[in-house]
C-alpha cells in the first residue's frame, strides 16, 4: 500500500517507517501521497509540519495503543469460509447485545468464539457488539473510541475480530456492530492535528461537533462512511448500530445518515450481502426509518426507548429522571400497539412535546429490550433488572419482550439472570482526565445515590472486574429457570407464526390498572400477566377455547374465559 493521509492545513507531512523519515508530496483536495510502499505489518506514522509522529487517521491497527503508531493490514491475507452467507432477516430475529471486554473471563474476540453454542442454543440469532474501535489502555465500554478503523488491540486486533466474524457465520449468527460517529473520546484523538474533522459551529455533551455541514465537511462525511463500509465489506460485518444519531448535528439537504445508508446499499448490491444499519434515537422520530420513498432516511431500526421505559418503570415502580413519564400500564399498551408512548404527547420530564407518531410501521423497524448496556451501566451501581425485580416480575418483563412485535433484544447474561453488574469502566493513562472523569461520575450520580463516595471508581480495575459475567452461576437457581424460560420463549417466536407477524394494527392489548393485569393478544396467541403480588382469576373472552402452551409458574387453571393465574406470573395460550 502506497501512503497517503488528509491534511490540508499542513504545509509539511512526513512518514516515518523504520525510524526513517520521508517527506509525502500534496495532491488534491488537501491529500497528501507518497510513492513508498508499506507491507503487512509494516508499523508507520506521520508527521506534521515536524510535529509528531501521530497515528495515521485511519489506521487499520494500533497494537500499542492509541499514541502508538499504526500498522497496516492487508485485509486479502485472511482466509473467510463464510462463502454463500446471509444474514437472517431483523423480522426473525433475536438480539444479543454484548462487550467483549467482560463476556468471557479472556475478554477477547477469541474467548467470545468459546461462548458462541450458548447463543445458539438460546434462539439468538444476531450478536451485536458493543464498540471495538481502538480506545484509550486495554478497558472501557468503547465510546470514546478514536482510531475509528482499528479494532482495540486488547480484544484481538483485526485478525482476531474477522475469526470471531468467521466463527459467528459458521455457526449460523449474523454480527452487528455499535459505532459512534456524534463524538470521538479526548484521549489519543489527534484527528484535529490532521484537518478540520470537528467544528465550533455546534457544540454536544462530549465537546465539540464532528463536521458534518461545514467547510471541508466532505471528506470528513467520506471517512466516516469509508469507516462503515470497512466494517461490512473486510470484516464481513452484517449490520451497524449507530450509537446517539440525534447527536449529530447536520443541516445539510443532504443529510449524513441519508449518504450513509445509500452507500451502503450500493456495498450491498456490490457484495450480494443483505446489510442493515440500526439508530439510537433519543427523539422518538420515526423519519429515520421511514423509507425514502415517504421522505424518511429509510434505515432499518431503530432502539424502541420508550418501550424500554414503559416496561421498567411498570416492572420496578421507579420514577426518577425520565421515568416520570411512564409507569402505566397503559404506557406499555401504547408502546405494544403503536410502538411510541410519545409520538407528538407532552412530556412532564422534558417540558415539552415529544416525538411524532409511528403510523403504519411494521414492528420490525423497532428494536425492543428491557436491559441494555446504558440503561444498566448508567445507573450508580450498574444494577441489572435481576438485581432489581423479583423472579417473577423478571419472567414477565421476558415474555413481553420475546412475544412483542418489535426484534428483541437481550444484554450479555440476562438470560439467566446474571449477578454480575455492568458498570462505568475507563483506563485513561492520563492523570488529569482520569481524575476528571472520577469526579464527573460521581458528581452526576452522587445526590441520586448513598452517597457521591459510593458511586464506583470507573478507573479501579476492580471496577472492570466486577462487571465480569459469571458463566457457572447458569447452573444454579433461579438461574437456570431463567434461562429455560429465555430459551422456551425464543422457541416460541421461532416456531408460531403470529409471534412474527408485526403488523401494529393486529396487536391488541387490555389492561387493568387497579387490579394489575394486561392481555396481549397476537392473532391465535393470547399472553396474560398477573403483574399483582396476589393470585388472581381474570375474565376475558378471548381466552375461551384456548390451551395453555407456557407458564412461568404451576397452578394456572384455565376456565371457560377465565384464568387463575398465581402472584406475579404469565401465561401463553394459543
Amino acid at each position: 500500500m502506497s501512503l497517503h493521509v488528509w491534511a490540508p492545513n499542513a504545509r509539511q507531512v512526513e512518514a516515518e517507517i523504520a525510524g526513517t523519515r520521508s517527506a509525502l508530496q500534496p495532491a488534491k483536495s488537501g491529500w497528501w501521497q507518497s510513492e513508498t510502499t508499506v507491507n503487512h505489518g509494516t508499523d508507520y506514522a506521520f508527521l506534521l509540519d515536524g510535529e509528531g509522529p501521530f497515528p495515521d487517521p485511519r489506521s487499520p491497527w494500533q497494537p500499542e495503543g492509541v499514541h502508538g503508531p499504526s500498522r497496516h493490514v492487508d485485509h486479502e491475507r485472511f482466509v473467510w469460509n463464510d462463502c454463500g452467507w446471509q444474514a437472517p432477516p431483523l423480522a426473525s430475529a433475536v438480539i444479543e447485545e454484548i462487550h467483549i471486554g467482560t463476556f468471557t473471563p479472556a475478554g477477547t474476540f477469541d474467548g467470545a468464539i468459546a461462548r458462541l453454542d450458548h447463543l445458539v442454543n438460546l434462539g439468538i440469532t444476531h450478536l451485536e457488539l458493543m464498540p471495538v474501535a481502538e480506545f484509550p489502555g486495554d478497558r472501557g465500554w468503547g465510546y470514546d473510541g478514536v482510531d475509528l478503523y482499528a479494532p482495540h488491540h486488547a480484544y484481538g486486533g483485526p485478525e482476531g475480530l474477522k475469526r470471531l466474524v468467521n466463527a459467528c457465520h459458521r455457526k449460523g449468527l449474523a454480527v452487528l456492530l455499535d459505532v459512534v460517529y456524534n463524538h470521538l473520546g479526548p484521549d489519543g484523538n489527534y484527528l484535529a492535528r490532521f484537518g478540520p474533522y470537528f467544528t465550533g459551529a455546534y457544540s454536544t455533551p462530549w465537546g465539540e461537533a464532528v463536521n458534518l455541514d461545514q467547510a471541508n465537511s466532505d471528506q470528513v462525511r467520506d471517512f466516516l462512511i469509508g469507516n462503515a463500509l470497512m466494517w461490512l465489506r473486510d470484516y464481513h460485518i452484517d449490520g451497524l448500530r449507530l450509537d446517539a444519531v440525534h447527536a449529530i448535528v447536520d443541516t445539510s439537504a443532504m443529510p449524513f445518515l441519508e449518504q450513509l445508508r445509500r452507500a451502503v446499499q450500493a456495498l450491498e448490491a456490490q457484495l450480494g450481502r443483505h446489510l442493515v444499519l440500526i439508530a439510537e434515537n433519543d427523539l422518538n422520530d420515526p423519519r429515520l426509518i421511514r423509507p425514502p420513498e415517504a421522505g424518511g432516511f429509510g434505515l432499518n431500526a431503530m432502539w424502541n426507548e420508550d418501550f424500554h421505559h414503559a416496561l421498567h418503570a411498570l416492572l420496578t415502580g421507579e420514577r426518577r429522571g425520565y421515568y416520570q413519564d411512564f409507569g402505566a400500564l397503559a404506557d406499555v399498551s401504547t408502546a405494544l400497539t403503536s410502538a411510541l408512548v410519545y409520538d407528538g404527547r407532552y412530556s412532564q420530564y422534558r417540558q415539552q412535546r415529544h416525538g411524532r407518531p409511528a403510523t403504519g410501521l411494521p414492528g420490525r423497524r423497532f428494536v425492543g429490550f428491557l436491559q441494555n448496556h446504558d440503561q444498566i451501566g448508567n445507573r450508580p451501581q450498574g444494577e441489572r433488572s435481576a438485581q432489581l425485580l423479583s423472579e417473577g416480575l423478571l419472567h414477565i418483563g421476558a415474555a413481553l419482550v420475546m412475544t412483542a412485535p418489535f426484534v428483541p433484544l437481550l444484554f450479555q447474561g440476562e438470560e439467566w439472570a446474571a449477578s454480575t453488574p455492568f458498570q462505568y469502566f475507563t483506563d485513561h493513562q492520563e492523570p488529569l482526565l482520569a481524575e476528571k472523569v472520577r469526579k464527573g461520575r460521581r458528581n452526576d450520580f452522587g445526590a441520586a445515590s448513598t452517597g457521591a463516595e459510593s458511586v464506583p471508581d470507573p478507573q479501579d480495575p476492580d471496577t472492570f472486574k466486577r462487571c465480569r459475567l459469571n458463566w457457572q452461576e447458569q447452573e444454579h437457581q433461579p438461574h437456570t429457570r431463567l434461562l429455560a424460560w429465555h430459551k422456551a420463549l425464543a422457541r416460541l417466536r421461532r416456531t408460531i407464526p403470529a409471534l412474527t407477524d408485526d403488523c401494529l394494527d393486529n396487536i391488541r392489548v387490555d389492561f387493568d390498572e387497579t387490579a394489575r393485569w394486561l392481555l396481549l393478544q397476537r392473532s391465535t396467541v393470547t399472553i396474560v400477566c398477573n403483574l399483582a403480588g396476589t393470585e388472581q382469576r381474570i375474565h376475558h373472552r378471548h381466552l375461551q377455547l384456548q390451551q395453555l402452551v407456557l407458564a412461568s409458574q404451576t397452578g394456572v387453571a384455565l376456565e371457560n374465559e377465565n384464568i387463575l393465574l398465581p402472584a406475579e406470573s404469565v401465561a401463553i395460550l394459543m
